[in-house]
């Protein structure tokens, strides 16, 4: 009878990573560190941004668990048989692959890089009851401690390695959003519209990316009604004149993701909205300048806010004025702890990369209706930022079709 392991090693093939080695065992190093100061014996990770941060490796679930188990020698990904041998080529460290033959064979694939009896790191924010249950099955650690804080924390600081990833992402964006300027028409669908944008990164990405995996870049591009949400998805509606526009593209670089927002019009745009959209921009150019090493995120928030109230358009405020940008997307995680919101007092440090994005929505029925958004990206440096978005904001460019 054909013999069914319950895990093997498929490694074949020349490995391709979006980061130096070097850039991975600093960032193994760094976390090694962390456990030792936790009592940590080995760390089990089980979200798409840790695993992506320590290994390069950027799993698609489609059901099935994946994970990354680290101890003070090893970094060991551990993947389904239905990928092979991409998990290896496309990861730093050994990789196992687990077998569907028997229920929680991936359970046992972790077992066999940590052993029983340990101090076990985990993510609090990422491992569902379920699987807590059987990691405790399985592993039955000493204790559990949650990683998750200090990794987000490791992550907020980038490398000057990332910082290079980061810039090419925000000129990808402007790539796309040129593109979109460019296909705005009165006529033309929202959904045409977001395909150009999306078709012109995904080239932009291979030729700046020749070895990379081209996946989950996209454009959410809304018109009227629709741009009142910043998250709502592309529809089959058609622009018309003096519509209010959302231009927002999402470039994904192994796992790095970067994004451009502008408000737009087509062909024209009345007293009313005109008037909402500086009160934006000019709150988006003050949220700017307030960006720099020693402010915190609520210092930002609380003094937006009070610009805001100053023009009588705060109650059009619909969330924070900015977040982290690194590995991280609207499909997994975010590095919450750097974010502008009131409730945030992380202070700025050179080194983290933020973005500057207040929305205003305005109802339907009043004048002016509909969602301004601007977007830029920010480098924090040691006197101030550097803005890494190039494409303009504002009327002056924005009118367009």
């Amino acid at each position: 009878m054909t013999e069914r392991p319950q895990q093997y090693r498929f490694h074949q093939g020349d490995r391709v990573l979006p980061f130096a080695a070097e850039e991975y065992d600093t960032r193994l190093a760094d976390l090694r560190e962390l456990m030792e100061v936790q009592g940590v014996d080995a760390c089990v990770f089980t979200s798409m941004h840790n695993i992506a941060y320590y290994s390069g490796f950027l799993y698609c679930s489609f059901g099935r668990p994946y994970g990354l188990v680290v101890t003070p020698t090893q970094s060991v990904t551990i993947s389904a048989g239905i990928d092979a041998g991409q998990p290896w080529r496309r990861c730093h460290g050994d990789n196992i692959t687990y077998t569907d033959w028997q229920r929680d064979n991936y359970w046992r694939a972790i077992l066999s890089v940590t052993g029983e009896g340990r101090v076990i790191g985990c993510e609090a924010d990422h491992l569902t009851l379920l699987q807590s249950e059987k990691l405790n099955h399985f592993l039955k650690p000493k204790r559990g401690v949650d990683i998750a804080p200090a990794t987000m924390r490791q992550r907020m600081s980038k490398s000057p390695a990332e910082l290079i990833m980061i810039r090419n992402g925000a000129a990808v964006a402007d790539v796309g959003g040129y593109a979109i300027r460019e296909a705005v028409k009165e006529g033309a669908r929202e959904l045409d519209i977001a395909m150009a944008g999306r078709d012109a990164m995904e080239l932009e990405i291979a030729k700046r990316f020749p070895d990379a995996e081209y996946r989950d870049t996209w454009v959410w591009f809304q018109s009227g009604i629709n741009t009142d949400g910043a998250h709502n998805p592309v529809t089959s509606r058609k622009l018309k004149r003096g519509d209010i526009l959302s231009l927002n593209t999402f470039p994904m670089i192994s796992g790095y993701y970067t994004a451009l927002e502008r408000t737009m019009f087509v062909g024209e745009v009345d007293a009313a909205s005109r008037r909402i959209w500086e009160i934006n921009v000019a709150a988006h150019e003050y949220g700017m300048s307030l960006l720099k090493p020693g402010a915190s995120c609520a210092e930002v928030t609380h003094k937006i806010n009070t610009f805001f109230e100053e023009h009588q358009v705060l109650q059009y405020r619909t969330f924070g004025y900015g977040h982290s940008f690194g590995v991280l997307s609207h499909y997994y995680g975010r590095e919450a702890g750097l974010e502008l919101r009131e409730d945030i007092d992380t202070v700025l440090e050179p080194g983290m990369v933020i973005s500057m994005e207040p929305m205003l929505t305005i109802p339907e029925g009043q004048p002016g209706a509909g969602g301004y958004r601007e977007h830029d990206i920010l480098i924090i440096t040691e006197d101030g930022n550097e803005d890494i978005t190039k494409y303009p904001y504002g009327p002056d460019f924005n009118i367009v079709g």
